[in-house]
């Protein structure tokens, strides 16, 4: 049995949803598909995502999730790339990207339910199906439920977020049982996947960390509430209503929650909630500190990467007693912190983290393994990331190799302002990084992203600032902005950022 999908009022039973994948399966052998396919699926939250990773596990596909922003291009990219044979696509999203479709995918085309056409005020006219296309629910009813041999697992097929270039897929050796096994042990560990959970998908699926925890928690679970946007206090009233006992949820999240009115805060019975899973970027201490006096001890981190999985995990408790830790190695998982000569670090000193997770099965970069042997190291990989282990083996992770900026000869880390911008009341998003100093080489600028109505100024910034960090890593160039290019997850594509300093500098870093 698998978890029973809600979507508002609408419930769609375990076995309902099992039989669907099921006759999606048989769907997908009927146009010549065979175990080790890939099936693209560009779909915003809505049950037929979660389906769909159901009939691609099941049917020993690989699953290519496409981020549901993409325009033409970048979808047409990812589908050539990774050699799509199908793809399921909202019928409104499948308007923008017609023309980049390669020669020889079949759509399948969704129609958006109700709720994400009120979420996000969809014409009608474009949701409806076009002619000459495969319809969804019809196209699955027309098919018997798969009844065939067991068929060897698949993990999905993401795409890194590109914050570098060109994305590249992340292509893993088909799921064993013993891989399995270890995979259901870890998430259960990591991400509180318990049989019978009741939980809320928020975050957008198609990111790697939503995925699998969709994946593993209709495995597992009873119940997933799916919310085709973030709403705060929507969730608020489903923790107590449907009476939720796990979440995953990001960074940016916690700060939407945590800047709701007092008064929603404190209306809603949150006691049924025993575990709340968070990765995908670095929590800033003062934010967690913030919701485990709001929610209690039940906030947990994750150490993770689409490349590496999860790696370390970190408990309320280390967070308060280490803030800024990231946690120890899950079962299966190990860390080493080189130097930029590939030596291992002593405890303390900050350098490249190195990773290993032997609970997924090995990958390579789609068409591109010349990239994936470049960021390993004696069995471990390395993503950009930066950090430390102290002497007790708690992982601290400051930066990304990236975003470091290298400023008099002195590293700064930019995460640690943007921590401290975001607690600036009015301050709804930010991202600090580096850009071209004659004298100094690199000095940095903020992007500050204002809640709508607020007033802060730049000088109440720098003296918010001022009394709370050095004075070098205080922003020389600080402008507000509408809107920052952040993924959902929290990261933000700081290269389209930096890119104007630097091209108007004739140089690079």
């Amino acid at each position: 049995m698998v978890a029973s999908l809600l979507v508002d009022d609408e419930l769609l039973e375990g076995d309902v949803v099992l039989e669907m994948a099921n006759r999606g399966i048989t769907a997908l052998d009927s146009l010549g598909c065979v175990e080790g396919d890939v099936i693209a699926v560009m779909l915003r939250n809505d049950p037929a995502y979660l389906v769909a990773m159901l009939m691609c596990r099941l049917g020993g596909f690989y699953a290519c999730p496409i981020n549901w922003h993409f325009k033409a291009g970048e979808a047409g990219y990812v589908l050539s790339d990774c050699g799509a044979r199908v793809l399921i696509v909202h019928a409104d999203l499948l308007y923008q990207i017609e023309g980049a479709i390669p020669t020889g995918v079949t759509r399948i085309v969704v129609e958006p339910s109700a709720a994400l056409r009120g979420s996000f005020a969809l014409d009608p006219d474009s949701c409806r199906p076009p002619t000459k296309v495969l319809e969804w629910q019809s196209w699955l009813a027309r098919h018997e439920p798969y009844a065939g041999s067991f068929r060897q697992p698949r993990t999905t097929l993401p795409y890194s977020s590109g914050t570098t270039g060109r994305p590249k897929g992340i292509k893993r050796q088909p799921l064993s049982a013993e891989h399995a096994s270890r995979l259901a042990e870890v998430c259960r560990m990591a991400l509180g996947i318990e049989p019978g959970m009741r939980t809320a998908a928020v975050a957008p699926l198609y990111h790697s960390a939503p995925t699998l925890h969709g994946i593993q928690s209709m495995l597992a679970g009873e119940l997933i509430s799916i919310h085709p946007r973030f709403d705060g206090e929507r969730l608020l009233a489903e923790i107590e209503h449907l009476r939720l006992t796990e979440l995953y949820l990001v960074p940016t999240l916690f700060v939407r929650m945590l800047r709701l009115p007092e008064q929603i805060k404190s209306r809603y019975d949150l006691s049924s909630l025993k575990f709340v899973a968070c990765t995908g970027a670095p929590c800033s201490p003062q934010v967690k500190e913030a919701m485990i006096a709001w929610w209690g001890p039940i906030i947990t981190e994750t150490y993770a990467s689409s490349e590496a999985g999860l790696v370390t995990w970190c408990s309320s408790q280390d967070a308060l007693e280490r803030p800024g830790t990231a946690g120890r190695p899950l079962p299966g998982a190990s860390v080493k912190i080189l130097d930029e000569k590939s030596q291992e670090l002593p405890a303390g000193y900050v350098g490249r983290i190195f990773t290993r997770q032997q609970a997924y099965p090995q990958f390579t970069y789609l068409n591109n393994d010349a990239a994936r042997r470049e960021i390993e190291h004696d069995g471990y990989i390395c993503v950009g990331d930066l950090g430390y282990v102290d002497a007790d083996g708690y992982l601290f992770v400051r930066d990304r190799q990236s975003d470091m900026v290298i400023s008099g000869g002195v590293n700064i880390y930019p995460v640690e302002i943007e921590s401290v911008l975001i607690q600036i009341p009015g301050v709804e998003d930010c991202a600090v990084f580096g850009v071209p100093d004659a004298e100094y080489g690199e000095s940095l600028a903020a992007h500050i992203q204002l809640v709508p109505g607020s007033s802060v100024t730049r000088e109440a910034v720098r003296a918010f600032l001022s009394t709370r960090l050095a004075a070098y890593k205080v922003p020389r160039i600080l402008e507000f902005t509408n809107q920052l290019p952040r993924e959902e997850t929290g990261k933000v594509f700081k290269r389209k950022l930096r890119d104007p300093y630097w091209r108007e500098a004739g140089r690079q870093i």
